[in-house]
């Protein structure tokens, strides 16, 4: 068995929600709203607005929540922000405004897919990922190396090395080092060989550049056009950029801008069973498959698992008879990107800040949730 990368960015959430830890907002550039405690059994205007005042969540940008289909909560905050890495000066937020998702952008990618899948325009998820590149003919003799499926790739279980531990200003970090190759795709699928497919998790956003690959390989449309038709427009998102990289391929780990409204859409669209407005955008077993936890595989945080490019957990929450876990499936990015989705609670919250690259981005996220939303929505 060889060891998972571990990259902190992502995974302390996890040591967050397990543990019930908080912290951290800006200014509000919006008053609060005056329905906002519809459908929550106490009002979360109150506890966001102490939250606020403790000054503890300097960077947040967007906060938008759903409940029961309806935006119930939503607030802008003027910052700075970055276009990937681009420096964008001091933007006021407001529900139309564009932002990086990062690596939410990976779970999107799972989620088109499955569109794709279910047209029969991409492969089966257990062919083996080099019969789709036959370019590789060289890789392609390699029986250990011909052996890695798509499904690993949409689990992230290649058993190829990949590190994006280091900075992504590092150009050893594997996602740098792939946006500068010459061949990304050859990049990826030449990595070293560390253990058998399927068996343990290594974050890769190479992993995601491959299943974007086979997406604009099947469909015949790039990365960006076939998600404008296929997903965005049916859920009724207009705004939408995607990042390319020097070599004009779309980014398909991180390249995605969206308001955090069209996230929140997503999000919705996911609750309920794949489809909007009475019509079928994504089928519901993909959904259900997406949300499974990849076998024999420890992301290394207890209470954590990995499906298809999508988190899965639960949130611990302390009532007065004693704690329990609250299920979700959630999409984290760089900077503070959060996507959650709890089932059974009916709810989605998206967020969005610019704490990029910071060790302590994933504390606006968590106190946002864990003391202001899951307390509003169990009154524990």
């Amino acid at each position: 068995m060889f060891k998972s990368s571990r990259r902190d960015i992502v995974l302390q959430i996890g040591a967050v929600l397990m543990t019930g830890a908080i912290s951290a907002v800006p200014e509000a550039a919006a008053k609060p709203n005056t329905a906002a405690a519809a459908g929550f059994r106490s009002d979360p205007v109150p506890r966001f607005n102490v939250l606020q005042a403790s000054g503890r969540l300097d960077g947040v940008h967007g906060v938008v929540a759903m409940l029961g289909g309806d935006v119930v909560f939503e607030r802008y905050f003027p910052g700075q922000d970055w276009a990937w890495g681009r420096d964008l000066g001091h933007v006021a937020f407001g529900p139309d405004t564009l932002h990086d998702l990062r690596s939410v952008t990976k779970s999107i990618v799972g989620l088109l897919y499955g569109i794709a899948l279910a047209d029969k325009r991409v492969p089966p998820i257990d062919d083996a990922i080099l019969d789709h590149f036959p370019e590789y003919v060289d890789l392609r003799m390699d029986r250990n190396r011909s052996r890695i499926t798509i499904r690993h790739a949409l689990t992230m279980t290649l058993g190829m090395k990949w590190d994006e531990s280091l900075p992504y200003t590092d150009p050893a970090n594997s996602e740098i080092a792939m946006e500068r190759a010459t061949d990304r795709y050859r990049f990826i699928l030449d990595r070293p060989i560390l253990g058998q497919p399927g068996r343990g998790w290594i974050y890769s956003g190479g992993a995601v550049a491959l299943i974007g690959k086979l997406i604009e390989k099947g469909t015949g449309q790039s990365l960006p056009d076939f998600a404008e038709k296929a997903l965005f427009a049916p859920l009724g998102i207009s705004g939408m950029e995607w990042a390319r990289g020097s070599d004009g391929e779309a980014s398909a780990a991180s390249g995605l801008r969206l308001a955090p409204r069209s996230v929140a859409r997503i999000g919705r669209m996911i609750l309920s069973g794949g489809m909007w407005d009475n019509r079928s955008v994504l089928p519901k077993p993909w959904l259900d498959q997406s949300f499974q936890p990849a076998a024999l595989v420890d992301i290394g945080w207890p209470g954590m698992h990995y499906g298809h490019l999508w988190y899965l957990g639960e949130a611990l929450i302390h009532g007065t008879t004693g704690s329990y876990g609250e299920p979700f499936v959630a999409a984290f990015g760089n900077g503070g990107q959060r996507l959650f989705v709890f089932p059974s609670l009916d709810f989605v919250l998206s967020i969005t800040t610019g704490n990029y690259d910071s060790p302590e981005q994933w504390r606006a996220p968590a106190a946002i949730l864990s003391d202001v939303f899951l307390p509003s929505l169990t009154n524990e």
